[in-house]
């Protein structure tokens, strides 16, 4: 048997590589060798992984902006520039349209319907009227706007809930374009919590129409919500004009150090379970939560001033859901600069395609509402609050209900969200076509010879 001291034997070829000294030339070839894969490894890896790996601490403005700072909508599904032309009914136009924006005699003032959280119904169709993507011509439009300030009418004595709905009627059997179509075109606004059931048959007559609504679910009073993701849109509430107007608004925000709690709840309890909870809470923790039982009226009632120098006192603004899941104070926050928490499960939120809600907010399970809740937003650090809320900064120009020759508006965001729903072909039920391209009704009457009132589709 061999010894282990004998010679190494022979192994032919590949016997010259133990007579080949290493050398630091080889050395470092050889580092090169591994640096070089370890990078191409991770580089394929992102380029090819089927779940790429989040990264929490991305950078903002990247995913959100343009090169001017404005919110920046995807070109996939959007497009790259806004192009449509959308025609606006005149009150005067349509027997009826007066009654559902001024009550039914007249009574109802404009000023008055523009305050309040129901203001956008107002402000979106004085700002169409002023669009530069406003055409005259019904033949040009791709879609068509159907003024109505019902939600104030209502509010006001204006009109009710039965005259409401035998007036939408009315002016619908006046649309021949809404028949072409089946109303798919057309867009109305609802700006309220009880959304498209102000209008009580909008399921026989409006269920294909676009809707325009802070409010995405209404399943707790009534059997079936009428938001639907796919035609509808989702818009922000309306924030009080002096908060968001150019310049110094009424009221300035506060450094986090100066805040004096961590976190607020300024609203009227409404026997809802996360309200009564919230308030409970601050009964423990008065110095953490700020939760005063606000009334409708009288000293428990804040003036709007007050209400928003209370609001901005906190770092955490806590916005539970009320009669519906939308809730304006989550859009307030903004304004004041302080980080809205939002303690409503069935929340929809407007922009999702441009905001990234997880980089300037909170959501919470409401049916985790109490001292859990406090012990975590007193865990952030404030470097980490004031990054959300100089996001937020950066995004709060879509609540602001402005021209769209802004940069950044409410109604700029709005027209993106419409041009996903321009279709350059119409049909319905009642419209049928023929071999020369014309459109006829069952009578086979040209679309161009209709003449109120129709049936509808």
């Amino acid at each position: 048997m061999a010894s282990l001291s004998s010679k190494p034997r022979n192994f032919g070829a590949y016997s010259h590589y133990y007579a080949t000294p290493c050398t630091r030339t080889h050395q470092i070839g050889a580092l090169f060798l591994v640096v070089s894969t370890f990078f191409l490894t991770r580089l394929f890896d992102q380029c090819y992984s089927v779940t790429p790996a989040i990264d929490l601490h991305r950078t903002f403005s990247s995913v959100l902006t343009s090169d001017d700072g404005a919110p920046r909508w995807p070109e996939r599904g959007y497009g790259s520039h806004l192009s449509l032309k959308i025609y606006v009914y005149d009150e005067s136009e349509i027997d009826g349209l007066k009654e559902l924006m001024y009550g039914r005699d007249g009574s109802v003032k404009t000023a008055a319907c523009l305050k309040g959280q129901w203001g956008s119904q107002v402000k979106i169709h004085k700002l169409l009227m002023e669009s530069k993507f406003r055409t005259s011509k019904k033949d040009d439009a791709d879609l068509f706007f159907v003024p109505a300030y019902v939600k104030c009418v209502r509010m006001l004595g204006g009109l009710n809930d039965k005259e409401i709905n035998q007036t939408y009627v009315k002016v619908l059997s006046q649309m021949p374009y809404f028949r072409r179509s089946g109303g798919r075109d057309h867009i109305f606004v609802f700006p309220s919590g009880a959304g498209a059931h102000l209008f009580r048959s909008w399921s026989t007559f409006i269920n294909r129409s676009i809707i325009l609504t802070p409010e995405g679910d209404r399943t707790d009073k009534k059997d079936t919500t009428a938001f639907n993701t796919w035609k509808d849109i989702i818009i922000p509430g309306n924030v009080d004009d002096a908060m968001t107007k150019n310049g110094r608004p009424d009221v300035l925000p506060l450094p986090l150090s100066k805040r004096k709690y961590l976190a607020n709840y300024l609203g009227r309890a409404q026997g809802k379970a996360g309200r009564l909870k919230l308030i409970d809470l601050s009964k423990q923790y008065p110095d953490k939560l700020e939760c005063p039982d606000l009334k409708f009226s009288g000293t428990e009632k804040f003036g709007r001033t007050t209400y928003f120098e209370h609001l901005r006192n906190a770092k955490f603004c806590l916005a539970p859901r009320g009669e519906s899941s939308w809730t304006l104070r989550f859009y307030e926050s903004f304004f004041v600069e302080c980080v809205p928490v939002l303690l409503s499960d069935h929340a929809e939120l407007p922009f999702q395609n441009v905001i990234d809600y997880a980089q300037v907010s909170i959501k919470w399970p409401s049916s985790r509402i109490g001292a859990e809740l406090l012990d975590y937003l007193a865990s952030i650090p404030d470097r980490d609050i004031e990054g959300m809320i100089s996001r937020g900064r950066k995004i709060r120009c879509l609540f602001v209900y402005g021209p769209d020759i802004a940069p950044c508006s409410a109604v700029k965001g709005i027209l993106w969200e419409l041009q996903r729903k321009v279709r350059h072909f119409h049909q319905s039920t009642e419209t049928f076509w023929l071999h020369n391209g014309s459109f006829v009704n069952r009578e086979l009457v040209h679309f161009s010879s209709w003449r109120p009132p129709m049936p509808l589709p």
